[in-house]
């Protein structure tokens, strides 16, 4: 038998042919499903996934996968095409080893949901060579979840392009996070940040104006007054705003990043102007005079814009006429058969110009940065104006710090959801009624969270008895807790009897509250809850009241928890004091002391309450009370 390499290569795209493509599935004709989470996802999976391990390795895990091909995208170096592993985990949480709770749904806001019996993880791992080409906005990338009829889909940006914090970057540039062009919405601030405030300083950033940080003096310019001038010289249109130069650096790097066939074109000649063709070439011509007066011929000399507009701009009407020129000088050819070429200086930040004889192919585009100066600057601008741990100190102070507080906000917001509101989405269907069930516990405390209510869906004969037995299964399918759940009133309606048709009673479709009970919920306590079964409370000076996923710690006297930050304590810090008493409690003492008789003792019992002594702390070799203390809570 002969073996070589073009069987293989047969092999590999007959078997690619039958995927589906990653960029279009499911086909523009499917439609989303009409039937509940619970019934979809199973049908999903046993339509286009397979089984990758048996059920025996892990009996809390059944493993399926799927493989996508990426449109007619090909992998170097066999040319076979791109492919996409999508993995699903199917995980039995009654029956894991692992933790029952999901520190995503605490930190979102599903805190108070109880632990569901099944997890499904939809994992696309990371890879090094990812291809840029489909990441990208796609219209159908939610498909695959709302054809399983999801109703909210959460994510954490955490992501980063050039080292640069991205949901920050790209709020600035286009208003939402880069999950926004899949339809991601603000979802939960930590510290307490709302909606409103998120949108806020979005606009802030965004609409912060350049002039600020223009140069005013007669002195050398700083290195970020000269960044900004260069890209301001560059851009066809004004930078008025941050917003305005940060778009206009990712739209530089995205055209460095395409192949060189593929760029746009940056010749402008024929631009409309303000100005005429002889206003052009008379400034432009005393351009030039400059160049060869301070004898910008050779290869060593060269001639800064900044100097070049100086030299000319008294002879000049129009600051922007000579703006224009300069624009546009580039490429210019002389009397005496000479070009004007450019080039962007990285140590300067500057745009230089010269005169060199004139040749086919010679290339006059170099005035603009290179990807790697691009990069750089785009990342000096960013820690340099924009990020509150890394700006530097410019003027004015107000300014700056509402730069400060406004990064500081984005930052903070990383919880982004999708809706895919199942209600409004509803079709109705002439042989199903279709019933959103809400449920609440008879035996449990008023106060407790109720469950998300469950979709049920019913023959149009169905009756009360036939609406009460599907929602105890599927209660009892869908939460752990409610393993021996019995539906047994439907709130509202009074005494009913169970043969009465649900269609005369609630027609085809809505919602239904109904009530039940749990008996023997002993050792199903621990999954009443995603915060889990332990009693703490948080109650921080930011207006928190639920773990958000920041670093938290308790007070030793009061035990309410609290944001490290808020408490003034650096998160970065290594320091960790015994004891950690939060202004609450330091108030309360403070205000138990007045109450004593004798002025003297309070002033003394609240310093040795606040600091110890250093002689005795030494004696007695105790901890000191102290409020820097930096405990992880939550998400690490």
């Amino acid at each position: 038998m002969v073996v070589n390499e073009r069987p293989s290569k047969r092999m590999k795209r007959r078997v690619t042919a039958d995927l589906c493509d990653f960029l279009t599935f499911p086909e523009p004709g499917v439609s989303a499903s009409t039937e509940p989470f619970r019934n979809c996802v199973q049908r999903f999976l046993s339509h286009h996934a397979r089984i990758t391990f048996p059920p025996s390795l892990f009996p809390s895990l059944m493993t399926w996968q799927i493989l996508f091909r990426v449109g007619d995208l090909l992998d170097a170096p066999d040319l076979s095409p791109a492919i996409v592993t999508l993995d699903i985990v199917e995980e039995d949480v009654t029956r894991s080893r692992a933790s029952v709770y999901c520190d995503q749904c605490r930190v979102v806001g599903w805190s108070g949901h109880p632990v569901c019996r099944k997890r499904y993880h939809f994992i696309i791992r990371a890879a090094s060579d990812a291809v840029e080409a489909y990441q990208r906005p796609c219209s159908r990338c939610g498909n695959l979840l709302q054809l399983s009829e999801t109703r909210k889909v959460s994510v954490m940006d955490l992501s980063k392009k050039f080292g640069l914090e991205y949901r920050l970057l790209h709020a600035i540039t286009n208003g939402h996070s880069w999950y926004g062009n899949w339809g991601y919405e603000f979802g939960t601030g930590s510290y307490a940040l709302t909606q409103d405030a998120y949108k806020n300083a979005v606009n802030t950033l965004s609409s912060m104006p350049l002039s600020s940080f223009s140069f005013h003096g007669r002195g050398p310019r700083s290195h970020l007054e000269c960044v900004i001038s260069l890209y301001q010289s560059l851009a066809e249109t004004e930078l008025l705003t941050i917003g305005h130069l940060f778009s206009f650096m990712l739209t530089l790097i995205h055209e460095c990043l395409k192949p060189v066939a593929m760029r746009t074109s940056k010749q402008t000649s024929n631009m409309l102007c303000a100005w005429t063709g002889n206003d052009v070439e008379e400034v432009q011509h005393a351009l030039i005079k400059v160049l060869l007066a301070s004898g910008a011929c050779t290869e060593a000399k060269w001639v800064t814009r900044r100097a070049l507009k100086g030299a000319v701009c008294r002879g000049v009407s129009s600051p922007e006429l000579l703006d224009y020129c300069l624009k546009h000088f580039p490429g210019k050819l002389t009397a005496n058969g000479m070009i004007v070429c450019s080039r962007c200086n990285p140590i300067s930040s500057g745009i230089e110009f010269r005169l060199e004889p004139w040749c086919n192919g010679l290339s006059t585009k170099s005035s603009y940065p290179t990807e790697v100066q691009l990069i750089s600057d785009l990342t000096f601008l960013f820690n340099s104006i924009i990020h509150p741990d890394k700006m530097v100190c410019y003027r004015p102070k107000i300014m700056r710090k509402s730069v400060a507080d406004s990064a500081r906000k984005l930052l903070d917001c990383k919880q982004f959801m999708k809706d895919y509101k199942p209600y409004e989405m509803a079709v109705e269907l002439p042989s199903v009624i279709r019933l959103w069930c809400h449920v609440e516990l008879s035996d449990q405390p008023k106060d407790d969270p109720s469950p998300p209510p469950e979709l049920i869906m019913l023959p149009l004969n169905a009756t009360v008895a036939d609406l009460r037995s599907e929602a105890t299964s599927a209660f009892q399918e869908v939460y752990a807790m409610y393993k021996r759940f019995q539906a047994e009133e439907l709130l509202g309606y009074g005494s009913i009897s169970d043969s009465l048709t649900i269609r005369f009673l609630l027609g085809t479709s809505g919602s239904i509250q109904i009530q039940g009970k749990c008996p023997a919920k002993h050792g199903l306590s621990r999954f009443r809850m995603e915060r889990g079964t332990e009693v703490w409370k948080v109650d921080c000076t930011c207006g928190a009241k639920d773990d958000d996923g920041e670093k938290m710690l308790a007070c030793d006297t009061c035990g309410v928890w609290q944001h490290t930050r808020c408490a003034g304590i650096d998160n970065n810090t290594d320091g960790m004091p015994s004891k950690f008493v939060c202004m609450g409690c330091v108030n309360l003492y403070r205000e138990e002391t007045k109450k004593l008789p004798a002025p003297g003792e309070e002033a003394n019992e609240t310093c040795k309450f606040n600091t110890s002594c250093r002689d005795e702390a030494v004696a007695r070799d105790c901890a000191t009370v102290s409020c820097n203390i930096a405990v992880n809570f939550g998400v690490g």
